[in-house]
């Protein structure tokens, strides 16, 4: 063999070694985050380590984690690649979009998810106690706290008779989570107005709208986008003058007036204690889907100065957590 000709192989070699050989040579399980509507929350990732942390696995010594933050249209591709690449565990967090992504990338690489849908109506798996197949989770049931949001919201604005809707209607569970305020509101004998939006143009629009349609008050709808642009919502609600609730406490952290729903940080954080115990072992068809057991009220007293608003103190005596 000439020599330029040995020295080509061994380049072809040496170039595909990689491919072929990183299962073999990789010494640290992988896990993969799959997030649609944009960024994963930093405070999730936290909280997802102290979770693997308490398995005794800790990033950059004995596990790897790696981030795909994506729209929600590019979830099934990001997931596919998460697939090919052989992760050890997939984490689908945020929306059941993730999660079916995930379940149709794969049958065989165990899947953790953390979302607020109920996971068995939207086949992720097959019972809560028996999730059956390679899928497990935390589920927040966002059908659950509609009322108690919207019950707290109407305390704040009192006069409210109108209630806008923010909705992305390109989520999984769009049609459940416009479902369940349509029952709240006629429960509270309030009125409703849906504004969609699936983009940081359309949530301006969709402000835009809720303020010549004279919403009195808004409620937020669960979302991972949504969150991401909790800063943008944030502003745009004080700047029309809408008081609004929303389910993660973030928000009141970014601006926001109020909020009411899980405690996140412990639902990602037993997340990554379910993802420590599958790496050990376990097989998630026998780990129960985990409900949340803490839920948390946040007022922003800040915010409702700008908005006039004077929370009453049997309001405030309930609250979880004030901003000043």
């Amino acid at each position: 063999m000439k020599r330029r000709d040995f020295i080509a192989l061994l380049g072809g070699a040496a170039a595909a070694w990689p491919l072929a050989a990183r299962a073999q040579q990789r010494t640290a399980p992988v896990i993969g985050v799959l997030s649609g509507g944009g960024q994963i929350n930093p405070n999730t990732l936290a909280a997802l380590r102290e979770g693997l942390g308490k398995t005794g696995y800790v990033e950059g010594r004995n596990i790897t984690i790696e981030i795909r933050g994506t729209e929600y249209y590019q979830l099934p591709v990001v997931a596919a690649e998460l697939a090919r690449q052989k992760v050890d565990v997939i984490f689908a967090w945020g929306s059941a979009n993730a999660a079916l992504a995930a379940k149709a990338a794969t049958t065989t690489i165990p899947i953790v998810f953390a979302n607020g849908s109920d996971p068995v109506k939207y086949g992720i798996v097959e019972s809560m106690n028996r999730p059956g197949g390679n899928t497990t989770g935390v589920t927040y049931d966002n059908s659950g706290i509609v009322m108690k949001r919207l019950e707290l919201l109407c305390k704040l604005a009192p006069g409210a008779t109108t209630i806008g809707f923010l909705n992305n209607p390109t989520i999984v569970t769009s049609s459940q989570n416009v479902a369940d305020m349509e029952a709240a509101v006629r429960a509270l004998d309030r009125r409703m107005s849906v504004f969609n939006a699936s983009s940081e143009d359309e949530i301006n629009s969709a402000f835009a709208k809720a303020a010549d349609l004279r919403a009195d008050a808004l409620l937020v709808g669960p979302d991972p986008m949504f969150n991401a642009r909790r800063a943008q919502i944030a502003a745009l609600a004080a700047r029309y003058r809408i008081p609004a609730n929303y389910n993660r406490r973030v928000f009141c952290d970014a601006g926001g007036l109020s909020s009411y729903g899980a405690v996140f940080d412990d639902i990602d954080r037993q997340a990554g204690v379910y993802i420590g115990r599958i790496l050990k072992g376990e097989k998630p068809a026998d780990l129960p889907v985990q409900r949340p057991t803490k839920f948390e009220m946040v007022l922003n007293l800040k915010a409702a100065k700008a908005l006039g608003i004077v929370i009453p103190a049997t309001v405030l005596a309930l609250a979880d957590e004030v901003i000043e």
